[in-house]
């Protein structure tokens, strides 16, 4: 399988090689030396049905064992293939191993259904699929038989857990010779196609070459947003999903670390795992530390144990950086993607306080960052528009030639989608995406802006503004709140006094309230926004 990626211009690649983010080794090379470095390093699974404990050297030999199982069967470099597991010892085993075998790894997210599974193996055209039985209240087995008379590109289904049904054990890989050492491809070849989410209804595939997958690894060694000294951090974003791939299958073996990862987030465990083996936790998208401050299980021996994070992945409040700033931990925030995973940073006793709580950071080593308006000209300092980035870890492009057309241009510039500025410090400050900005009467109203002032109201524990559907104006504001335990939301008479008391215009206060118990989440933590969107223009449409 084959995708018309972008080509690199030729003088920024010149530069990568000459500075050192690209090199000819592939992910399963560099990740097969770090292994080798530190065989020694705890590798452990948190989890009340599949719990896993052992050393970077168990896990590799298993995913050699992968490797060489696979391989055995006539899988090769190139070759497409797809997993879908919950945080288990098998899914590291799988990435590393296809890694190793040169492989294109397409990683799924375990909560996934048979319509976002189905596209996916459609698309990428993976040849071989790798699934876990079931989890919690997820049956794949039973989803398999849906998916599976849609995608006549699989071959072969290899199952981990208690029942393969009428598939190949994953556990009948382990049998065979583990590959004797990583296998060379070219360095410019698909790595791993992530799909994300995260903006619109479906998936898109982000193809990373192993060069632009390599430079997001090489480049944390020297980069670090979470200091050396601090406790193991334990991981709980899906590590089928970019982020928790880099936390816990990359990035700790850069920094020669533990790997620690939990198979569901329900923070009264990860507070008990924090306890029990001295980790830290938190880092991600707000959403993650917020859940622990939150919990009545969090005590101040928990807050010894974070001492730093890392916050991104989702739009972060001032007021919560604030908050865990005022609990004496210092954080840092970041903006990055799935296509550009590490775009800019704030640094840990680097950067200002006021640097690190209210702007996203510089950008990160060999990263460029500009502001470009409408018509795609740069803009000055201050200046808001389209935040575009190009670097040795952007993605090579999309599965789709339409997307990747659409968002990249001839020079290398990605076109991401969210709005923001540079200040005259060069730092970014990240503010909205292009669908969350509400036009209403003509007038551009930010959300970010809004949601800002929102999350400083009492017993807020989050809240989304999006556009809904106005006869009149076109748009108007829709405030979504989830509330603290105890705490009732505001109703539209005390949003707009406390909008009002903020200073805030009157056109750009919203002008219906919802209450949600949750909201609907990409793998990361983010809301999706998109869904709130068209759950009101549905209603709309309905009327």
């Amino acid at each position: 399988m084959t995708w018309p990626t972008r080509v690199t211009p030729a003088d920024l690649a010149a530069r990568y090689v000459e500075r050192g983010h690209w090199d000819d080794r592939t992910l399963g090379q560099l990740l097969d030396g770090y292994l080798r470095a530190e065989p020694d390093l705890e590798f452990r699974i948190w989890s009340d049905t599949r719990p896993y404990r052992g050393t970077y050297r168990s896990v590799h030999e298993l995913s050699a064992r992968v490797a060489g199982g696979l391989a055995a069967r006539g899988v090769g470099p190139g070759d497409v293939v797809a997993f879908q597991m919950p945080n288990w010892v098998e899914a590291a085993a799988t990435f590393w191993g296809l890694s190793l075998l040169g492989a294109v790894i397409v990683p799924i997210v375990h909560f996934y259904g048979p319509k976002e599974v189905a596209f996916i193996l459609q698309e990428s055209g993976a040849r071989v699929h790798l699934s876990a039985d079931q989890f919690g209240h997820a049956n794949f087995l039973d989803a398999l038989d849906a998916v599976l008379p849609q995608t006549p590109d699989v071959e072969e289904v290899y199952v981990a857990g208690d029942s393969a049904g009428s598939h190949t054990p994953f556990a009948t890989l382990l049998d065979a010779d583990p590959l004797p050492a990583p296998i060379q491809v070219d360095p410019a070849a698909p790595a791993f196609i992530a799909y994300t989410s995260g903006t619109t209804a479906s998936p898109k595939g982000v193809v990373h070459s192993h060069r632009s997958a390599g430079a997001e690894v090489r480049d944390k060694i020297d980069f670090r947003v979470l200091p050396k000294g601090d406790p193991p951090n334990l991981v709980g974003a899906p590590i089928s999903h970019a982020i928790g791939m880099l936390g816990a299958l990359l990035a700790p073996l850069a920094w020669r670390e533990p790997v620690h990862v939990i198979d569901v987030w329900d923070p009264s465990k990860v507070l008990a795992a924090m306890a029990e083996a001295h980790l830290c936790s938190g880092s991600g998208s707000p959403f993650f530390l917020a859940s622990l401050l939150d919990c009545p299980d969090f005590t101040d021996e928990h807050l010894k144990l974070i001492r730093h994070v890392a916050i991104g992945g989702a739009p972060v409040p001032a007021a919560f950086a604030e908050r865990v700033t005022e609990l004496g931990i210092s954080i840092v925030r970041g903006y990055g993607s799935t296509e550009h995973p590490s775009t800019t940073s704030t640094l840990h006793e680097v950067d200002s306080l006021e640097a690190r709580i209210y702007s996203d950071g510089r950008p990160q080593p060999g990263i460029e960052v500009r502001i470009a308006d409408d018509d795609g000209r740069p803009v000055s300092p201050g200046e808001w528009g389209e935040i575009q980035s190009r670097g040795p870890d952007l993605c090579t492009g999309y599965t789709d030639p339409a997307l990747t057309a659409d968002a990249f241009d001839a020079d290398g510039w990605y076109a991401t989608g969210d709005i923001g500025f540079l200040d005259d410090d060069g730092y970014l400050h990240v503010t909205d995406r292009k669908k969350d900005i509400i036009i209403r009467g003509g007038e551009k109203v930010s959300a970010s802006e809004v949601e800002e002032l929102l999350h400083r109201m009492g017993g807020v524990a989050e809240c989304a503004v999006v556009p809904a559907p106005d006869a009149r104006l076109g748009e108007h504001g829709c405030a979504y709140f989830r509330m603290l335990e105890g705490h009732d939301a505001p109703d539209l008479d005390k949003l707009r006094a406390h909008l009002d008391e903020a200073g805030l215009a009157r056109q750009k206060w919203p002008e219906e309230v919802r209450v949600v118990d949750d909201f609907p989440r990409t793998p990361s933590g983010k809301i999706k926004k998109y869904e709130l969107r068209n759950q009101l223009r549905d209603e709309t449409a309905r009327k």
